[in-house]
């Protein structure tokens, strides 16, 4: 397969046919991730990675690949408990699925590349520009609106209370009843911004940082009783 044909608009890089069974097959393996993890995360990765990558002149096919396929390890670390890590699995599930639909064996090592350093973890480092595309593109999607709504949704799965104060943070636990929406964003998410790896995804998640610390500075003056925003009528 050749992976250099360049993409027109309105198209995707791998075309319908393609592109539905890689759909398929990731479905399937993220079905039972429930909202955060599951397939339309997949998805909205997908498509900021493919509108990131005609941005900056990626291979748009390794990256479509690379992007719908990149989680479909997270269901067998879920049952380890952590201790699986979801992008090296997912690299190694995806090589035998990649050669039955006839990637080239150059294609599919990139597309290894990409789903095993989407973590960017023990300095296994997204070394090829698609990789550094779907690393930021799959941050991008734990900030702004879209990573309040999962941080809640998340924090609804486990249990948690829907808000806590700077004091519970310090000794508190994942998975406890104050891991919060808003510890997620105190602990990890505000951090991402200085961890992403393009111009544009660092742009992004200023951005997108600054939203969700404008909401959660909103949200605990509304917990506290703040009336300061309130006009008479």
């Amino acid at each position: 397969m050749n992976s250099s044909r360049p993409e027109l608009p309105g198209e995707l890089p791998l075309g319908p046919e393609l592109t539905a069974k890689l759909r398929a097959f990731a479905t399937a393996c993220a079905a039972e991730e429930g909202g955060c993890h599951g397939p339309d995360h997949a998805e909205r990765v997908h498509s900021t990675a493919l509108a990131m990558g005609a941005e900056l002149g990626a291979d748009l096919m390794i990256l479509s690949a690379a992007a719908l396929l990149h989680d479909i390890g997270r269901a067998e670390e879920s049952r380890s408990r952590g201790q699986l890590c979801h992008a090296a699995l997912g690299a190694t599930m995806a090589e035998p699925l990649l050669r039955e639909l006839g990637f080239a064996e150059e294609a599919v090592a990139a597309i290894r590349h990409c789903i095993a350093t989407h973590r960017f973890r023990d300095d296994n480092r997204p070394e090829s520009l698609e990789a550094q595309i779907l690393f930021d593109a799959d941050k991008l999607d734990s900030l702004g609106a879209i990573g309040i709504g999962r941080a809640f949704l998340f924090a609804g799965q486990v249990g948690a209370r829907l808000h806590n104060d700077e004091r519970a943070l310090t000794d508190s636990l994942a998975y406890s009843l104050e891991d919060t929406a808003y510890r997620e964003f105190k602990v990890k998410l505000c951090r991402l911004p200085e961890r992403m790896l393009t111009p544009i995804g660092r742009k992004l998640a200023g951005e997108r940082q600054q939203f969700m610390q404008d909401f959660f500075s909103r949200l605990d003056a509304e917990i506290s009783g703040g009336i300061d925003n309130v006009q008479e009528s």
